[in-house]
């Protein structure tokens, strides 16, 4: 457990530091006023987290220290929305439509309700 707790925050290091580097270089050269640096991140991170998957899903197991190093670790890192796109279309694939539409709304509407009731607790 404690080897795979490291392999995780080692990713997830790496992957965070990405993250940031990504935003200072779109923040850098696109228009201000969208976060398009937030964007690119999470669209990388879903199709890199997609890859990734079908790869060891293929050639290996996704239960591998690597599997968990570079999904886990470094795609949760780098952003933690490809993690909820992961799992949305592995509940799709397993037929659990309730599962992925619960998710989802969940996810959107109450993240952001409570995303919005922090913001309005401290203020």
């Amino acid at each position: 457990m404690l080897k795979s707790i490291l392999i995780v925050g080692a990713g997830s290091f790496v992957g965070g530091a990405l993250r940031y580097i990504v935003s200072i270089l779109m923040k850098n050269a696109c228009a201000q006023g969208f976060p398009w640096g937030t964007l690119a991140v999470n669209l990388a991170g879903c199709f890199a987290i997609g890859v990734l998957f079908a790869l060891f899903g293929k050639y290996g197991s996704t239960n591998t220290p690597w599997c968990l190093l570079l999904t886990t670790g470094l795609c949760g890192g780098f952003t933690t929305f490809s993690t909820f796109a992961n799992e949305s279309i592995a509940m799709l694939q397993n037929g659990n439509i309730g599962g992925f539409v619960g998710y989802i709304t969940a996810s959107l509407v109450v993240g952001l309700s409570l995303t919005a009731v922090g913001y309005l607790i401290v203020r």
